[in-house]
């Protein structure tokens, strides 16, 4: 995950703008869109860091309201329907509920990706 910025719990996906000739990302998981920029590795890292250093003032001084992680745990997935009849007929043989399951399924491939 070589495109991803993490700061004090928050994270943000890095892309790079050809037509600005820049890096840049969106403090992903909170309610408000915070942009940051930078040229380089390290101006992109300080205005990332300074990004979130700002909002946690703000929410600090109650200057920003509604902060809480908008990612609520809960998500509606559309799959081809046998990978559904798979995942269905597994979680009734491991006895746990299909919700268990996928929840399940969406660990290992976190922290497989995260050992990367």
């Amino acid at each position: 995950m070589n495109n991803v910025m993490k700061y004090k719990g928050y994270w943000a996906k890095i892309q790079y703008s050809e037509a600005d000739e820049c890096f840049w990302g969106e403090i992903e998981g909170i309610n408000d869109s915070i942009f940051f920029e930078g040229t380089n590795v390290d101006e992109l890292k300080r205005d990332f860091e300074e990004a979130i250093d700002s909002y946690i003032h703000n929410i600090v001084k109650g200057m920003v309201k509604n902060h809480k992680n908008n990612i609520a745990g809960s998500f509606n997935i559309r799959i081809a329907p046998e990978p559904h009849r798979e995942a269905s007929i597994l979680s009734k043989v491991r006895d746990i509920s299909l919700n268990q399951f996928v929840e399940r399924a969406i660990e290992k491939e976190v922290k497989l990706s995260l050992n990367q």
